[in-house]
């Protein structure tokens, strides 16, 4: 059981690096996958793959960019959430506060969808004996559970099972389906629906929805603060080359089982209930095996949202405003767990639209800390006024195109989301006077990662 803020959200950064790759494989690839990412595919066909392989390339780069910056980052100077790595190098706790709010409201959209996920999937499993609300219930009531019993050391471990469970189902659905259900092969299968192999998405489809998902690994604050966790540089690397491996087959056989329901359960009016309709032309064993992998997928993403905003909460908000021991912000936290999750399970009840775009319009709002992040790291004339001023402008621009349902020259709001907070960022950095410590923080962070990663030295 955790007993400091370090030892509960962090396991006392002593993970190691086969947890480490399982732990973020299960936080990033949520419901999502085998819910929203073969409801897209159902719906849109192979440019799908295209947009999550997108993804999956643009997180490797940056993990092997800042992956060992944020490692040693959070070592040198003590950090525990991503929010805090900002307020340090801006040197105003004001930036972390704005980063963390920006993360607490954008977040519960993105954390409602596994819960939504859970849902439907029952829902439509069971012919609706199983309502939508009851499967948001249940998986609701196992976040709160695993996240309060014992931490990251709970969610971690839970996660390396969870991830193992979602890979060995989705592989043994794939191949039943393969070698049952389309006797013929695939492709005599695929014939029947040549248009499922065509790139049906416009540009600016494809742009607003990759966009923000190819900096996932920066912008997310679950996935962020697994960085800190790892308990040496062997570990760290191996998250990275396992990560790499499970998303890049997790990915492809979400895709082909999205094809497939297109063409064995056509004519769905909710993609999102692609899945659950699939898996009734199954046995009952694998089903039942699929919906455990579908439901630990969701939990796993859950309980590490909410885990980390219940840290950012306590360490970025709450001391913000007033001093406070390690105990009370420990008991913060604790309590914002079961605050967000009935947040969260109240957001997931309106039913506001497909996952896949739900998810994207999240990490949508959430690229607003973009430039600020990468302002932390390589530029020293970025200042605490330009961080706050673009997280604010970016937001609000993205938040203000989704809710008038705005495409400005036809272009998504992420692009326009973007393109104003690293405007905001750099206008008010240029006219507002920097923190002379940051540029230490950028040179230090900059040497202990050649002396630890590059020249093989010890921290």
């Amino acid at each position: 059981m955790g007993s400091g803020v370090i030892d509960y959200f962090l396991a006392n950064r002593t993970v190691g690096g086969f947890v480490s790759a399982m732990s973020y494989s299960a936080t990033t690839y949520s419901a999502f996958m085998m819910v929203g990412l073969v409801g897209l595919t159902y719906k849109g066909g192979i440019a799908s793959l295209g947009f999550e392989l997108t993804y999956l390339v643009g997180t490797v780069f940056l993990l092997v960019l800042f992956a060992p910056r944020y490692w040693v980052a959070g070592r040198r100077y003590g950090l525990m959430t991503p929010s805090e790595l900002l307020s340090t190098r801006y040197g105003s706790k004001w930036v972390g506060a704005a980063a963390s709010l920006l993360c607490l409201v954008t977040l519960v959209p993105y954390a409602s969808v596994q819960l939504m996920g859970m849902g439907y999937l029952l829902e439509g499993v069971s012919g609706g004996a199983f309502p939508f609300w009851a499967g948001m219930a249940v998986a609701a009531a196992i976040t709160v559970i695993f996240s309060i019993w014992a931490g990251l050391r709970s969610v971690a471990l839970t996660d390396a099972l969870q991830a193992s469970i979602m890979l060995v189902a989705c592989c043994l659905l794939v191949v039943f389906i393969g070698g049952f259900l389309f006797p013929e092969g695939w492709g005599s299968a695929m014939a029947a629906r040549p248009d499922l192999l065509k790139v049906s998405w416009p540009f600016p489809m494809f742009l607003g929805l990759t966009l923000p998902w190819t900096f996932f690994a920066l912008t997310n604050p679950q996935v962020v603060q697994r960085l800190y966790a790892p308990k040496d540089i062997r570990s760290i690397r191996g998250m990275v080359a396992g990560f790499s491996v499970f998303g890049f087959i997790y990915t492809v056989l979400c895709v082909i089982l999205g094809l497939s329901a297109a063409l064995l359960v056509p004519g769905l009016k909710n993609p999102d209930g692609a899945m659950a309709a699939l898996l009734t032309k199954v046995p009952r064993g694998l089903a039942l095996l699929v919906v455990l992998s579908i439901f630990a997928a969701a939990v796993s993403t859950l309980n590490s949202i909410i885990l980390t905003l219940s840290s950012m909460f306590g360490r970025d908000l709450v001391r913000a405003l007033t001093p406070l021991s390690e105990e009370k912000e420990l008991r913060w936290g604790k309590l914002l767990i079961p605050v967000l999750t009935v947040a969260c399970y109240a957001f997931g009840s309106l039913k506001l639209g497909l996952i896949a775009v739900l998810s994207s319009m999240a990490s949508a709002g959430l690229m607003a800390q973009l430039p600020v992040i990468l302002g932390a790291f390589f530029w020293k004339r970025g200042t605490a006024a330009g961080a706050i001023a673009g997280m604010a402008a970016g937001a609000l621009v993205t938040l203000a195109l989704y809710w008038t349902k705005t495409n400005f020259l036809g272009q998504w709001p992420p692009v326009w989301g973007l393109c104003s907070s690293v405007t905001a960022f750099v206008a008010v950095s240029l006219v507002t006077r920097p923190d002379p410590a940051g540029g230490d923080f950028i040179e230090t962070v900059a040497s202990d990662v050649r002396r630890t990663f590059w020249q093989g030295q010890d921290f």
